[in-house]
């Protein structure tokens, strides 16, 4: 869980936040700890056991009200907010740039403005990429955090003119394992695997795919050069989440996109229930 997982200080657009302004507990618990420590003090596994789940358990409440203001907000706005999950090196970008590509191309952007909120721990390569399509794009540097959480985006999404009825893609760190606690206010959680990827990903790690509503499968025209089995992959997701939409696609050659598209398509805002749980 993120509370023991050494997450830092965070940059939007240029400017450091450092923790403790983000209610997300990680400072307090770092010095409750150093206390602890240089006070000698030899607690037990249990009361260390209770002492942790309790500062969790905190940083995920405050987190799910953020994360329903922000969903109030998106909510009125008509903003149909897509949290864009995936291992690293799943192709997430290169298909989110492709996807606005496609969309300005068949003139669906001017319907639905696009609008992106990239999370990286450095650089901000991938929203120059973004940005480099046309649309606008804030990036969140999290330095040592491993994962967006929701007061992050309510700073983004509100520095960012959204109009009524657009688009926000939020592209989260490339992370299985703490996004999937965190909920961030969006309507609609999408993951995105890779068939360069193992296809029991789905088994090990299944808080991610048990909150997700669809999952892409990304990188199908190296089905040939690799052993992967889309329809086991498929399979063994919805063992997690049997509700889950699955869509092969390619990035590269555009395989499946179509689906994707229509996918957007037939989705508009409507506030759903958190997938994340307090410990």
């Amino acid at each position: 869980m993120c509370g023991i997982c050494g997450c830092g200080s965070t940059t939007i657009a240029g400017g450091i936040v450092p923790r403790d302004s983000q209610s997300h507990g990680h400072d307090h618990h770092h010095h409750d700890h150093h206390h602890h420590h240089e006070s000698g003090a030899v607690g037990s596994a249990a009361e260390d056991a209770t002492r942790r789940l309790r500062v969790e358990r905190d940083i995920l409440e405050d987190n799910n009200r953020a994360a329903g203001a922000n969903r109030v907000w998106f909510t009125e706005r008509g903003v149909l907010a897509l949290n864009l999950l995936s291992a690293p090196g799943s192709g997430k970008t290169t298909l989110l740039v492709r996807t606005i590509t496609d969309l300005m191309t068949a003139g669906t952007a001017a319907d639905r403005p696009i609008t992106v909120i990239e999370g990286d721990q450095q650089t901000d390569l991938d929203a120059a990429r973004i940005r480099a399509t046309g649309v606008p794009a804030i990036q969140i540097n999290t330095g040592k955090g491993c994962h967006l959480d929701a007061a992050m985006v309510t700073r983004a999404a509100t520095s960012l003119a959204l109009a009524q009825g657009s688009v926000l893609f939020i592209e989260n760190v490339g992370n299985l394992v703490c996004p999937a606690a965190f909920d961030l206010g969006e309507t609609h959680r999408v993951v995105v695997v890779s068939v360069t990827e193992g296809e029991d990903k789905p088994l090990k790690y299944p808080d991610m795919f048990h909150s997700a509503d669809l999952m892409l499968i990304n990188k199908v025209d190296l089905l040939p050069h690799v052993a992967f089995d889309v329809e086991r992959c498929v399979a063994l997701a919805r063992t997690v989440n049997p509700s889950l939409v699955a869509l092969p696609v390619s990035a590269t050659t555009g395989e499946g996109l179509d689906a994707w598209y229509g996918w957007l398509r037939a989705h508009h805002p409507a506030p759903r229930l958190a997938h994340a749980k307090p410990i």
